[in-house]
C-alpha cells in the first residue's frame, strides 16, 4: 500500500491504522504484506462502504484533516468503489 508522505509518519508511529481508498476493486489482501519504507504494512481487513460512511471523525483517524481533504487523495485511477482498509505496521 503506497501513502502520501504526509501520513508516514503516523503509519510507522501506529497513529494511523486505518485507510480509505476508492478503487475499481481492491488492490490489496486480508493477511498479506505490502513494503513501506524501512517496514511493511499488513492488511487485517477490508470493506466495502459507501459515501455516507466517510465522516470527519474517520477522516481525521485516516490521518486527514477532513472530509474533502481524504477525498482528493483516496482516488486511484477511474475507480468509483470505497473500500475501507484496516492495517498495522510491522
Amino acid at each position: 500500500m503506497m501513502f502520501t508522505k504526509r501520513l508516514r509518519e503516523g503509519v510507522r508511529s501506529g497513529a494511523i491504522t486505518v485507510s480509505v481508498r476508492i478503487w475499481q476493486s481492491p488492490r490489496v489482501s486480508v493477511g498479506k504484506r505490502y513494503r513501506m519504507e524501512e517496514g511493511e504494512v499488513e492488511v487485517d481487513s477490508i470493506q466495502p462502504i459507501g459515501l455516507p460512511d466517510i465522516t470527519p471523525e474517520l477522516a481525521r483517524a485516516s490521518g486527514f484533516l477532513g472530509v474533502l481533504d481524504l477525498l482528493k487523495v483516496a482516488k486511484h485511477g477511474r475507480g468509483e468503489k470505497i473500500y475501507l482498509v484496516r492495517f498495522h505496521y510491522i
